[in-house]
């Protein structure tokens, strides 16, 4: 959508703000986008190791579900601090370090023999990864202006649903035809396969990323000045909290435990979609590779058609309350076909569509209240008051699958979460979070 307004004055009229958009997009979101891919399909691998795992760890549901959690304990626990020294060091340097960092990690999982094992460098991989997805966040708000921010933030999480369309399939391909290469295991195989690649993402991150557009060399001065005057514009407009007033604020406690219910969503769909998957009939690993990548495919597509349509409308709490809607009735759906294998897979894409994009549109919120400092710490907040999801959503629906033999109970009560969800996001928003985002001119 091509954006036309008139020039301010003292600033080139040939320059298009939406030429230097993409430009900036084109520079830093494909790597921004392969970065995060490999940290989601790190979140997703687990679950197609579960099964050789669980067999040579002799892990029951119930510790599984716990060591899967366990990764974001360690990034609660670490998630506020990290994007705090993020501010103070710099994006390009804390970014590159995250992903060194743990890409290490992943990769040691190779050496895991014991249930402790797993369960301590589970909880490493995820102390090691803190920061990173709040912090891309929060430096998104450096480069693109708000009118700008559903598209690019759907952009941004494109490599969840990329890790699922590309990442699943790859997984099971993995641990079908490279178990027992040069000794090691399909799933120690799979734990390479997503750590390695990270080591050599955070040096390309020290080379290709610049801490702010005000270092950015590769634009001229008209085309920084251009964005900057209306990043500062609306950062004004905003006004700057300290990193750790901003973490009072109830505006952002209440984005955090809506980020909670989201996320006790996501993960319901990212932990066991191939174990309901496998549990409805289907054996072949490879098979369930291909068939779990459907709801992402589901959610990329859903995820790109709402960014346009929330940067259009401006109506950011909508849509994210839409989006989970659709997401409880396919959990539902999925909880009434657990048995078949076609209706399942169909319960799952309605699932993913709703899911999947629900999260981008969720952090375009954020930015309406959070500047600076206060952004970079509230957004850390809220991502890690959501990921708490993440802990709890494994352990429930592992303990429940262990004491009745089926996950249904346990997607029910996701639905009836995500209802909640809904209801808050339409009708508990203070009203600057209520507000319209509308393109201002220039």
């Amino acid at each position: 959508m091509t954006i036309t307004t008139a020039p301010a004055v003292g600033l080139d009229a040939t320059i298009s703000e939406q030429q230097v958009i993409s430009k900036i997009a084109w520079r830093l979101m494909p790597l921004i986008i392969v970065c995060y891919f490999f940290a989601f399909f790190d979140r997703v691998n687990i679950s197609f190791a579960k099964a050789s795992l669980q067999a040579d760890l002799g892990l029951s549901n119930t510790a599984y579900g716990f060591g899967a959690s366990l990764f974001v304990v360690g990034y609660v626990l670490l998630e506020v601090p990290s994007n705090m020294l993020l501010y103070r060091f710099g994006a390009r340097r804390w970014i590159a370090r995250i992903m060194i960092s743990w890409g290490l990690a992943t990769a040691a999982m190779v050496f895991v023999r014991t249930e402790w094992q797993f369960y301590a460098l589970r909880f490493a991989i995820g102390a090691m990864e803190a920061g990173f997805a709040p912090g891309i966040l929060y430096y998104l708000t450096l480069w693109f202006p708000k009118s700008h921010r559903g598209r690019m933030t759907s952009v941004f999480f494109l490599a969840t649903a990329f890790s699922g369309i590309i990442g699943a399939p790859v997984s099971g391909l993995i641990l079908n035809y490279m178990s027992g290469l040069h000794g090691l295991a399909g799933w120690q195989w799979l734990f390479l396969a997503g750590g390695v690649p990270c080591v050599a993402l955070g040096l390309v991150v020290l080379l290709r990323f610049d801490d702010s557009i005000d270092h950015a060399k590769w634009l001229s001065n008209g085309e920084r000045r251009l964005i900057s005057l209306q990043l500062d514009r609306q950062k004004n407009e905003i006004g700057e909290r300290s990193a750790w007033r901003s973490l009072l604020m109830p505006g952002v406690l209440l984005l955090g435990f809506i980020y909670f219910l989201i996320q006790i969503a996501s993960y319901g769909l990212n932990f066991w979609a191939p174990d309901l998957i496998k549990t409805a009939g289907e054996g072949s690993a490879s098979a369930i590779g291909f068939l779990t990548a459907i709801p992402y495919v589901c959610g990329a597509i859903s995820m790109l058609i709402v960014g346009r349509l929330s940067d259009a409308s401006g109506e950011r709490p909508k849509f994210v309350a839409g989006l989970v809607l659709v997401a409880a009735f396919g959990f539902i759906a999925t909880g009434i076909f657990d048995k078949s294998v076609a209706f399942l897979v169909g319960a799952l894409a309605v699932l993913g569509g709703g899911v999947v994009a629900s999260i981008p549109t969720f952090w375009t919120l954020p930015p309406k209240i959070l500047t600076g400092a206060g952004a970079a710490s509230g957004i850390a907040l809220i991502n890690t008051l959501g990921q708490v999801g993440g802990i709890v959503s494994p352990v429930m629906v592992g303990s429940v699958k262990d004491l009745t033999g089926s996950t249904t109970p346990a997607l029910y009560v996701i639905a009836g979460l995500c209802v909640l969800c809904a209801v808050l996001l339409l009708a508990a928003l203070p009203r600057e979070l209520r507000s319209k985002d509308f393109h201002q001119p220039r």
